[in-house]
């Protein structure tokens, strides 16, 4: 009996001219595509232009650009954010997009690819795992930094480590599918309150 295929949707969290976030994102997303039962989308959230300014009341339209990425999110099983670490943190992109969607988050499992300089981004990874259970997402406890990122990819966008950087991303891929799998069964059961 066949599965259906697990969704997962690969954000890209920066959106500053010059970033390097496309390059670990395209690495990761061609890693999950490898996996037998995955389906990956590439979400790049320097071309969804979600407005700044968040909505005051229910009443005020939903912007178009929200309505655009709504579907994309809500049809994702799994997630694997792609972030860098600005000022130890997270982009404000990234937050932007996470606020602007509350349902497309619940039950679902979120994973981590961070990059910078010396700590790798495991900055942005650690603030980001106290924002995704407020929205009643569960987040992988492996995930991959790539510490001197500049470095840490050859001319042709490959990690130089390929086995210490492919053992990561296997590990943290085996809980996503895991995550991803067993909320989507349970979503399908019984929805999830809240």
């Amino acid at each position: 009996m066949s599965q259906e295929p697990l969704r997962v949707a690969v954000i890209i969290g920066s959106v500053r001219n010059g970033r390097f976030g496309p390059t670990p994102a395209r690495w990761i997303a061609a890693e999950a595509a490898r996996r037998e039962g995955l389906e990956v989308d590439v979400i790049d959230l320097a071309t969804v232009w979600l407005p700044d300014v968040l909505s005051e009341s229910a009443e005020v339209p939903t912007p178009q650009a929200v309505r655009d990425l709504a579907p994309w999110l809500a049809r994702a099983d799994a997630f694997i954010v792609v972030t860098p670490e600005y000022n130890h943190s997270y982009p404000a992109s990234l937050k932007n997009a996470v606020d602007w969607f509350v349902d497309e988050w619940k039950a679902k499992p979120v994973a981590f690819v961070s990059y910078g300089g010396t700590a790798g981004g495991l900055r942005a990874v650690a603030h980001l795992r106290e924002v995704f259970p407020g929205l009643h997402a569960i987040t992988v406890r492996n995930s991959v930094a790539f510490p001197g990122c500049w470095d840490a990819f050859d001319e042709a966008g490959r990690p130089r480590d390929t086995e210490g950087c492919g053992g990561a991303a296997e590990a943290m891929l085996d809980q996503l599918v895991w995550w991803g799998r067993t909320l989507r069964e349970a979503r399908a059961r019984r929805p999830y309150p809240g």
